[in-house]
């Protein structure tokens, strides 16, 4: 067995059964190009490598055809490579992604010029109907050209669709190979959350003693973001709000932050269309239930204070106020978190939020999740049995937006 045949689907099978055409140009990020063969087929694709005369002067074809156990198409011949990957047939490829796409590749195929393999490719993928993703990746000058610029968008007119480049030192430097997968899944996926507004409420809250010190508790964010992150591989169009959190989020993924309730409640107005437009909110946020009373301005000097009083109030019923601003179409999905319960005790608790609230669906968990890399939540919605789920966050998360879409088309 070939070695890449040991990693795919590691990840998900979210690409099972796709073909991705991997156009490499020559950019020195072509080094990057076997990591994101990698990355496609950690998530079940079948990667088809084309690579440029120049590409191969910087990484070796041995190389590709390793990472991708399939050897790279570096010349069109005689077996006419384009027209088996793009023309009819079984072989016909699901995509076509180039990563990295070069200006001057770029600019060739807004100007129809096929004069490589990867060119050739692309002018007949464009040609079939076949999605095409591109990577830029250039010097900074080079992207505020504007003959560049009006080649690009010549191609996002031809419904090209571009992966954002790092902004960094003076270059646009390639995508992540995470967040460059990401876009091929948001192309390909027919789901039913595919083109969805879907918010996302995470992170946990720091209601202020003073200008120092604060209430939290131990939420890491992870699950908002994974369900964030999952959302758009699913081809959704996510948004997140998002409190204190210690874990990253993906460029794509427009965020908000907020700091506390007050913060969030500031939010609620500020984003009243997001709000209005969401056909889903999910909240996993770790809301308090208290919030602090009286805050003090300053730092509360502890040397002359030997003790300190600290008096919560009620937190409101965030959930509800939430409900009470969506379009009487959009679904609602809670979470609740409830410690050391039985499964048959948590169950009926997520089932009492269910309904209180007005709930499509409610997520169930002990306090062992919070701050961790993986749970074990139960699924609520309708009058049916609790679905239980295990594994990592990402996993956990992915499992939970696939059994959502299906129970809500």
């Amino acid at each position: 067995m070939h070695p890449s045949q040991v990693i795919r689907g590691g990840k998900s099978d979210r690409l099972k059964g796709e073909t991705i055409v991997l156009g490499i140009t020559g950019s020195i990020a072509a080094v990057e190009t076997v990591k994101i063969i990698r990355e496609l087929l950690r998530h079940g694709a079948r990667v088809l490598p084309v690579m440029s005369r120049d590409a191969a002067a910087i990484i070796t074809p041995d190389s590709i055809e390793f990472a991708a156990g399939i050897p790279p198409v570096v010349d069109i011949t005689g077996q006419v490579e384009h027209v088996k990957l793009f023309g009819p047939g079984e072989e016909k490829a699901s995509l076509m992604l180039i990563a990295p796409a070069t200006s001057n590749t770029l600019s060739k195929i807004a100007t129809g010029v096929s004069d490589t393999s990867v060119t050739t490719c692309a002018s007949m993928a464009l040609g079939a109907g076949v999605p095409l993703v591109v990577a830029p990746a250039m010097h900074a000058e080079m992207a505020r050209n504007g003959l560049v610029t009006a080649n690009l968008d010549i191609l996002r007119k031809a419904g090209v669709l571009f992966v954002p480049p790092i902004l960094e030192e003076g270059e646009a430097k390639l995508a992540r190979p995470e967040d460059i997968v990401a876009f091929v899944m948001h192309r390909l996926s027919k789901g039913p959350l595919a083109g969805q507004q879907i918010l996302v409420i995470g992170g946990s809250t720091a209601e202020h003693i003073d200008d120092v010190r604060y209430v939290t508790n131990g939420g890491s964010g992870r699950t908002a973001v994974e369900l964030a992150t999952w959302a758009f591989r699913l081809g959704a169009n996510p948004t997140l709000w998002l409190g204190q959190a210690s874990v990253p989020v993906p460029s794509y993924v427009p965020t908000r932050r907020f700091h506390d309730v007050a913060g969030l409640m500031a939010l609620l107005g500020e984003e009243a269309e997001t709000l209005h437009g969401a056909a889903w909110v999910l909240v996993p946020a770790a809301l308090p239930d208290y919030t602090v009373e009286g805050r003090r301005r300053g730092k509360i000097d502890s040397a002359s204070e030997a003790s300190l009083t600290v008096r919560l109030t009620r937190a409101p019923k965030l959930i509800s106020e939430i409900r009470s601003r969506l379009s009487p179409k959009a679904r609602v999905v809670g979470f609740k978190l409830s410690p050391f319960d039985a499964p048959e005790d948590l169950a009926a608790k997520a089932r009492k939020l269910l309904n209180e609230s007005k709930l499509d669906a409610v997520i169930a968990n002990g306090p062992a999740a919070m701050g961790a890399e993986s749970t074990q939540v139960l699924l609520i919605h309708g009058a049916g049995k609790p679905i239980s789920i295990e594994g990592t966050k990402s996993r956990v998360a992915l499992r939970l937006l696939e059994l959502l879409g299906e129970a809500f088309p």
